[in-house]
């Protein structure tokens, strides 16, 4: 008999325990973004300090993230600027929608690679890491293109 109650004592603990780790994590389904990288290019710098960099990042995942920085070793900063009415902004951030895009091309939102500790060349490719508010980070091969390049894609 008192072997009977230890067990069922072990038996609701064990279940207690269980139930309140319920909820202490994500819960399984719930939407997260699923980033990833298309198109990087750079077109060969025609200046010696100073290169931009384009690229397409998809979300296929169910919620928002966004774009908090970007570093390269190539470059002493990298900065993040949108284009409207032909004025250049640098921006903090970039808001990549659930289920949707956040596309860096020419005379748009693009990267500027400033205090360039070599000039890159046309062959080469340039790592950019790419932070994100809540996904991890993703490290992107980017390479460089002639400085004339126009990629079917659109950016």
């Amino acid at each position: 008999m008192r072997r009977h109650t230890l067990l069922t004592a072990a038996v609701c603990t064990g279940a207690l325990a269980l139930a309140g780790c319920a909820g202490s994590g994500p819960k399984a389904g719930s939407p997260a973004a699923e980033l990833s990288v298309n198109g990087p290019y750079m077109p060969q710098p025609v200046s010696a300090d100073m290169a931009a960099g384009f690229l397409t990042i998809t979300n296929k995942g169910g919620a928002k993230d966004e774009l908090t920085a970007v570093s390269s070793d190539a470059a002493g900063q990298v900065t993040m600027h949108s284009t409207m009415g032909g004025a250049m902004q640098e921006k903090s951030s970039f808001a990549i929608p659930a289920h949707g895009q956040l596309v860096f091309k020419s005379g748009g939102n693009h990267l500027m690679f400033e205090k360039l500790k070599r000039k890159p060349r046309q062959g080469q490719t340039v790592t950019v890491k790419l932070t994100f508010a809540k996904s991890g980070p993703l490290t992107v091969e980017m390479p460089v293109k002639s400085a004339t390049y126009n990629p079917s894609t659109g950016h």
